[in-house]
């Protein structure tokens, strides 16, 4: 017989209502897609080489068609992703000229006193981006150095800003925290906000304190040694804020969040996000008031529950122990 047991979630979590979590993780795949906000569209792609090349060739696309038509392109880039090197090739092969490209990070590592990650450290947002991006492509293609942006102590009072005078974002990329953050932007500032969607929507970039959830989050990454090593991971970031979503042309969102062995962390939190209510204390739950596509990986769309299976056949160590 199953029992259910009613117990409060633990208190560092910013979203704690146990109705809303019990409904959203029972969302099957079928149902994942369907969203009554008709401007935000939600799709399932299984084949995770297939994800990350739709993503390489989204961003290309965008790039080749702002050179045609004669206009600037700005975008917004998580990092890392070593997929990237995707998105170079592409321009190398197609001999695309990117000098109409403006490009800004969504984030960067900083330390208990704010300072940001040096830009040759291994860990770094600027270092990974430099490596698997910007010097694949060729220099005569590639956009200026004045125009890659990345977040830091010298830029952030100014990084909303710098946005906004080019016009807002063409594409915001980015992705699902395991809290529910966009970018490093993290789900206890909602406590700011109350249920003031419209002043959530205006806050800008700035320095954040990060998460526990999001710590974690960051251990299971390569550029982190896949090792759990959560020393390893620093305790601030500046990053950019709900307002630069809300002015992005097009928020497109891809959850790739598969650790190998059945460990798919993003289906709860991607539930929670496109079918939970809007709030700052689930930031990435704003993708449903805004202009938005969230690209799901089959194995994060998959349906989960909790169930322990019962083995009827005996475990290959049983009786390993017994001396003859």
């Amino acid at each position: 017989m199953e029992v259910e047991w009613d117990f409060e979630p633990a208190k560092f979590l910013s979203f704690r209502d146990r109705e809303v979590c019990n409904r959203v993780r029972k969302i099957k795949r079928e149902d994942l897609c369907k969203h009554p906000n008709e401007n935000f569209k939600i799709r399932v792609i299984d084949d995770e080489g297939n994800l990350f090349f739709q993503f390489a060739t989204h961003l290309v696309t965008g790039i080749k068609r702002a050179r045609d038509e004669g206009r600037q392109f700005v975008v917004i880039l998580p990092a890392p992703w070593p997929n990237y090197r995707w998105v170079a090739h592409l321009i190398n092969c197609m001999g695309i000229d990117c000098s109409h490209v403006h490009t800004f990070n969504m984030d960067e590592w900083a330390d208990q006193d704010g300072n940001s990650a040096p830009e040759d450290w291994r860990g770094g947002f600027r270092y990974w981006m430099m490596r698997d991006l910007f010097t694949k492509i060729d220099p005569k293609l590639r956009m200026p150095e004045s125009q890659i942006h990345i977040p830091s102590k010298e830029n952030i009072d100014d990084y909303s800003k710098m946005l906004e005078d080019l016009g807002g974002a063409d594409v915001c990329y980015g992705g699902i925290g395991w809290c529910g953050h966009i970018a490093f932007f993290e789900s206890h500032l909602g406590e700011e906000f109350g249920d003031d969607i419209d002043a959530y929507l205006d806050a800008g970039a700035r320095l954040v304190e990060l998460h526990p959830i999001t710590i974690m989050q960051s251990t299971v990454y390569c550029d982190n040694g896949r090792a759990g090593d959560w020393s390893f991971v620093p305790p601030k970031a500046y990053t950019i804020g709900p307002r630069e979503l809300k002015n992005s042309k097009l928020v497109s969102f891809w959850n790739t969040g598969y650790a190998g062995g059945g460990f798919a962390w993003q289906r709860f939190i991607t539930r929670l996000a496109a079918h939970g209510p809007v709030t700052p204390l689930v930031p990435s739950s704003i993708l449903q008031v805004l202009r938005s596509d969230l690209h799901v990986l089959g194995s994060v769309a998959d349906d989960y529950d909790y169930a322990v299976p019962v083995r009827s056949d005996p475990w290959p160590w049983e009786g390993a122990h017994d001396w003859p």
